[in-house]
């Protein structure tokens, strides 16, 4: 049986439609595989003191894996009978009711170049009295042209609880360092019991300072920036909304920063929990609540986790210098030496890929002429198949700071002895998760040799 208290993220359930037909049009003619995408599980929150039940929204999707050709319009059909008798459903004006517990919804066509296209957007209630272990699953399948689907499902359970939320708050870019900004979001209820008092975290990356540290919050410095816990003593009931804002300075060395933030019923196990083994230092200003403690309650477990987290990409305009080092070795034949490469960040900007988890850089190189590479780090370097293996890629972690540098140990064992035999090192700097020339000013030091016997 489902856990009615935990929702597993934001994963989708994606199904793949497979052509069931012979020259059904453009769609067959161009395409192989559709997906229908919807929540993969839901939480709907029990009846309030008024015998209302919030409602949550379930959202779907067609897509398709090439966007080329047109891919006519069809249906969606959305089968609710395992739910219906804990769940009232309010379809959109797309669907057509066929019954009580099924409905059609006219799906749009997805033009060449449409990677998907809504299908049905509808709302689901608890009915009164509605048994708290109650679960189901809705399910769909969709037609369009000359493809159908295979099933799709949202698994959906009954829980009481609160449900706190925040608002995603826009990206920001090309800020300038040296001046100030702010991260605003709305925290909400939409569960069906009060929070009598909440546990809000804050991440800021190294580029970014807290303009304040407030007296119910402690910090933490570590390498890749400023963690915060607070601790909120205000209720907040059923559908009460608070403004939520951070003020941020902007510092010298930022470029590709990231502020994020999550909520959460408080509880002591959570704030130990989030604390773990790290030192933490409470802050001396004014509280970001000033509001009196509540009396204290049992907390209940937070009914829909997925939008209890938030993250912002704050970017800077700003720019890092990488340089490239290569080395020098000399050795007889059969001899196996280490040449070492090194990527310096000359800053002023510290580089990091906090969001894509890329490298900072990729260096990639051959083995100088009369020397074979061994074995290297598998967590750092790699082969290139298709070349033999001859070319040879290392990356750096995903951040360097301003004036730190990293270093890669090549070993080479000397086949035969060539004077001077060298080999160019040099940064990817098209990576599409990090590309460097974006933020470096001068590509002319992103190349470097190793020198053998010179």
């Amino acid at each position: 049986m489902m856990n009615p208290h935990r929702l597993l993220g934001t994963a989708l359930v994606c199904c793949a439609l497979a052509a069931t037909g012979v020259g059904a049009g453009p769609a067959n003619a161009m395409q192989h595989e559709l997906w229908i995408s919807a929540p993969y599980e839901t939480v709907l929150p029990g009846a309030d003191g008024d015998g209302d039940g919030r409602a949550r929204g379930l959202d779907v999707r067609v897509s398709r894996d090439v966007a080329e050709g047109r891919v006519p319009a069809g249906r969606l059909t959305v089968d609710v009978s395992e739910i219906a008798s804990f769940a009232r459903v309010s379809w959109p004006a797309n669907c057509l009711p066929e019954s009580e517990v099924r409905a059609v919804c006219d799906v749009p066509e997805m033009p060449a170049g449409t990677e998907s296209v809504p299908a049905a957007g509808f709302e689901l209630r608890a009915l009164p009295g509605a048994d708290v272990s109650a679960s189901g699953y809705v399910r769909y399948s969709a037609v369009a042209g000359g493809l159908t689907s295979h099933p799709a499902e949202t698994r959906v359970g009954v829980a009481n609880g609160p449900d706190l939320g925040l608002s995603q708050a826009e990206d920001q870019r090309g800020l300038r360092p040296g001046t100030r900004t702010a991260v605003r979001a709305t925290l909400s209820n939409s569960g069906n019991r009060t929070a009598e008092r909440t546990l809000v975290t804050f991440y800021a990356s190294y580029g970014l300072r807290f303009r304040e540290r407030h007296a119910n919050c402690e910090y933490r410095e570590h390498d890749i920036g400023t963690s915060a816990l607070c601790v909120l003593d205000e209720p907040v009931a059923p559908g009460q909304r608070y403004a939520l804002s951070t003020g941020l300075d902007v510092g010298r060395k930022a470029l590709y920063e990231r502020f994020d933030h999550s909520v959460q019923p408080y509880s002591d196990e959570a704030l130990e929990e989030a604390r773990g083994d790290w030192t933490w230092t409470r802050g001396a200003g004014a509280e970001l609540d000033l509001r009196p403690v509540a009396a204290a309650a049992v907390a209940d477990p937070d009914l829909d986790p997925q939008d209890n987290d938030r993250s912002v990409i704050i970017g800077a305009r700003n720019t890092a210098d990488l340089k490239l080092t290569g080395g020098r070795v000399s050795g007889a034949a059969g001899d196996t030496v280490t040449a070492r490469v090194t990527v310096l960040n000359r800053g002023p900007a510290w580089v990091a890929s906090l969001g894509a988890g890329a490298a900072v850089a990729t260096v990639r190189f051959r083995a100088p002429e009369g020397t074979t590479v061994l074995d290297l780090p598998e967590e750092e370097c790699w082969r290139q198949p298709e070349d033999t293996g001859t070319t040879i890629f290392c990356k750096t972690p995903i951040h360097l700071h301003d004036k730190a540098s990293y270093s890669f140990g090549i070993p080479l064992r000397i086949d035969r002895v060539v004077r001077g035999a060298r080999t160019t090192v040099e940064t990817i700097d098209d990576d599409p998760e990090l590309s460097i020339r974006e933020f470096d000013p001068n590509l002319r030091n992103n190349r470097t040799e190793i020198v053998v016997n010179r």
